[in-house]
């Protein structure tokens, strides 16, 4: 087996089989499943599940979905649309939504069905951002439901635009050097 085939993330869905820019990044432990496609120099990083079985899943360039995410769709309009130089935190679970170019989703937060979060919008660490709901651009949003708390500086959201550049590095440096290797003794 070669190393890309010996622990695929990748699985078709009868018809349906994912599709990634060669300059991708995929950890081996995520899983990729019916209809995704994943933009160049985006990173899909351990333990994420995506899985595009009841409608569509779009990932844009440079957007990064971090560790035990779990992104999935209902029919109809709630596909998961994620554009370019997204930054999704650790342990999210995105739902038929949209994130536009440059939206930043904190981490352990839940964004259910036709929600929208703006490029340059902010949706804090442990949200959940109900069904319809959308943070405009210079927004920050947070609580359970989410509400906005307030509006941020241009300097705040370059800031964290900043983030989405640095993991598209990172996944870069992760296709080139990340392979497995046999436990070693202490």
């Amino acid at each position: 087996m070669t190393r890309e085939t010996a622990a695929t993330p990748f699985y078709r869905l009868g018809e349906l089989v994912p599709r990634t820019a060669p300059s991708a990044w995929v950890a081996p432990s995520a899983s990729v499943i019916g209809d995704v496609e994943i933009g160049a120099h985006s990173g899909i990083w351990f333990n994420c599940v995506l899985r595009g079985d009841a409608n569509k899943i779009r990932i844009g360039e440079r957007t990064n979905i971090q560790d035990g995410t779990v992104i999935h769709v209902d029919p109809g309009p709630f596909a998961a649309m994620i554009g370019d130089d997204v930054t999704v935190g650790h342990s999210c679970l995105i739902h038929g939504c949209t994130l536009e170019d440059g939206a930043f989703v904190g981490m352990a937060t839940t964004i259910l069905n036709g929600a929208v979060v703006e490029g340059g919008g902010i949706l804090g660490a442990g949200s959940l951002l109900t069904s319809g709901k959308r943070v405009k651009r210079g927004e920050l949003w947070t609580g359970a439901p989410a509400q906005l708390r307030r509006t941020l500086s241009d300097a705040e959201i370059d800031d964290f635009m900043s983030v989405a550049a640095h993991y598209s590095r990172n996944a870069k440096r992760f296709l080139d050097e990340c392979e497995p290797v046999a436990r070693q003794a202490l």
